[in-house]
Parts: structure tokens; C-alpha cells; sequence
């Protein structure tokens, strides 16, 4: 397949657009700077989403694929500019998809949401039918997206998939959650924090297995708007990934929880994955496998650059 990735220099862009490469797809990546876009193998035009560009690029490209990874990715952000974020997840999506409308071809459209929208879920696990109760203004934007697909897929004729993402985890990642466990599992601290209670659920994925997902969900050429959970359907709390985090580092630390509640962050997430594995019939490793991966390169930058990296004391938000 031919694969156009928006955003193709942050965690989520870059990933899918290697791993495509690395099982044989073209790619050409999209970013408005030209930071960081040399991935071996991609293709790579400079140009912002809302420019008659992007539309030029994909009448010359012809994705089967558009992956659009480029916008907000951060709750916190979206408490801080509520408007920015807006700009930065529903303008950039709009352009994306008006994009696609004015150009000549008709791919899926991959649009990675979140299960922000579902805020704190009534039933566990949730499925996509589940009401949509976002509680931060990054699950509401993520909310607005998703409307303006079903937009252009009905009015329209768009193919688009909303691939509701829960808790990513991937050694590019270098900042949320597991991140910073890391750094605190490492540090001269005699204990760990976390600002939660431990007690937090998350339904984690390592970016590999998430690209593999969308892969094969485009493979299958879904028609119009699909809704669907891109998750491992486990269950995990914060406190066992902490524990999970200092054993693979080889230490021993006390977890302090600070029990506080942080704004937009759930209680407890858990994905019913029925629809996703109808789609694609792949079972993911247990997390632990995705975590030594994480830890065992997280640990040899740690050992390649200065130690003034290694921070100590950071709190956790889970």
C-alpha cells in the first residue's frame, strides 16, 4: 500500500511511517518543517495542512492510506490553552479531510482518536457504543473530530476510521506516563510517586502493535465512518506498571501515592477489542514484553548521553 502520514515526525507519525516501511509499504511523510523527516525509504513534502499543497501531494502520491497523526497530545495542554488545542486537533483534522474531499482519489482515512472520549466509562469494557463523556477539553475536541468525520464520510463519500487509542507506550515516547516511572525508577530518590492512588486503571499497547492495527484495518478498506477501539483489552493499574517498571530496572524503590485527582484523568479504562480483532484477527503480547523493550532502550540513551538528563523527584500523573 502507499501510506500518507500527516505529522510524520512526532511519536505516533514517525512509528506508523516506519513501521509501513519495514513491512514493505510507501510512505510519504507530511510535516510542516523538515525536522528530523530523514526516516531511510520516505518520501517527504514540507507543507502546512490548510495549503493547497497537500491536496497537489496527494493527487501526485495517491495514498491508499492517509494516517493523520499530526495535532494536540496532551490533557494537561488542553487544560492550559483549551483554544490552542482546538486549533491544533479540530483545524488541522478539517484541512485533513477537506484535503481529501477536493482531491482526485478516495483513501481510508486513519484518524487516531482517543479514549478520551468516553471520559469515565460507566461499564467496563467499554465498547464503541459506550455514551461519549469526555472530561477534558482534549476528549472534547477528540469528540468534535469524530463528528466531523462522520460528517464528511456521509456527506461526502469519505472513508475514515476513528481509531480510539487508550494508553500508548513506546520507547519514542519519551514523556507520559510510563516515561516517567522510568525516570523515577532510575533517579537517587529512595521512592517513587505517583499523584493518583495506584489504584488507576489503563489498557496499555506498544505503538508497534497499534501500527500493525492500522495496517490491517486499512487492508480491510472499511467503508464510510468506523468507530473502533485500538486497545489490548487488559486492564492494568498504575501501581503494578510502577512495580513492573523498577524490577526491569533493577530496583527496589517504595511507591508513594500522593491520592490526588488530576483533572481530565479517568478512574479506570478497559477497551472491549471484539470489533477490532473482527478486523484484524491479532493478538498482542502481554505488556510486560512492550515495557522491557522501552526500559532496555530508555536505558542505553540514559547510558550514551549526559546524566544531567536523569531528573529526580518527578510526580507521576496517571
Amino acid at each position: 500500500m502507499k501510506l500518507l502520514v500527516t505529522g510524520c515526525q512526532g511519536f505516533v507519525g514517525s512509528s506508523a511511517a516506519k513501521y509501513a516501511l519495514s513491512r514493505g509499504h510507501q510512505v510519504l511523510g507530511v510535516a510542516q518543517s523538515e525536522r528530523g523527516h530523514s526516516l531511510q525509504g520516505m518520501e517527504f513534502t514540507r507543507c502546512a495542512l490548510d495549503h493547497p499543497e497537500l491536496i497537489h501531494a496527494m493527487n501526485r502520491y495517491r495514498p491508499d492510506v492517509v494516517v493523520h497523526a499530526a495535532g494536540s497530545a496532551s490533557v494537561g495542554y488542553s487544560f492550559q490553552q483549551p483554544r490552542e488545542d482546538f486549533l491544533k486537533a479540530v483545524e488541522t483534522w478539517g484541512a485533513v479531510l477537506d484535503a481529501v474531499r477536493k482531491s482526485d482519489v478516495n483513501p481510508v482515512v486513519i484518524f487516531p482518536s482517543s479514549a478520551s472520549v468516553y471520559g469515565n466509562p460507566t461499564l467496563l469494557p467499554v465498547t464503541e457504543g459506550a455514551s461519549l463523556r469526555p472530561i477534558s477539553p482534549y476528549g472534547f475536541h477528540k469528540v468534535i473530530c469524530e463528528q466531523l468525520a462522520q460528517e464528511y464520510a456521509q456527506c461526502f463519500g469519505l472513508n475514515v476510521v476513528s481509531a480510539r487509542l487508550f494508553s500508548t507506550i513506546g520507547s519514542a515516547q519519551q514523556r507520559l506516563l510510563v516515561w516517567e516511572l522510568f525516570r523515577q525508577a532510575i533517579d537517587d530518590n529512595p521512592y517513587l510517586t505517583i499523584q493518583g492512588t495506584g489504584t488507576e486503571t489503563r489498557d496499555f499497547l506498544h505503538i508497534d502493535d497499534i501500527c500493525r492495527y492500522f495496517l490491517g484495518i486499512a487492508e480491510r478498506q472499511p467503508k464510510g465512518f468506523w468507530a473502533v477501539n485500538v486497545a489490548s483489552g487488559v486492564s492494568t493499574s498504575v501501581r503494578t506498571m510502577a512495580e513492573i517498571v523498577t524490577r526491569l530496572v533493577g530496583n527496589q524503590k517504595a511507591i508513594v501515592t500522593l491520592n490526588r485527582e488530576l483533572p481530565g484523568d479517568p478512574k479506570h479504562w478497559q477497551a472491549d477489542t471484539s470489533l477490532l480483532l473482527d478486523l484484524v484477527p491479532y493478538q498482542p503480547d502481554d505488556i510486560t514484553k512492550g515495557l522491557e523493550q522501552c526500559v532496555a532502550q530508555w536505558s542505553a540513551d540514559v547510558a550514551c548521553v549526559a546524566r544531567g538528563l536523569i531528573g529526580g523527584g518527578t510526580e507521576v500523573r496517571s
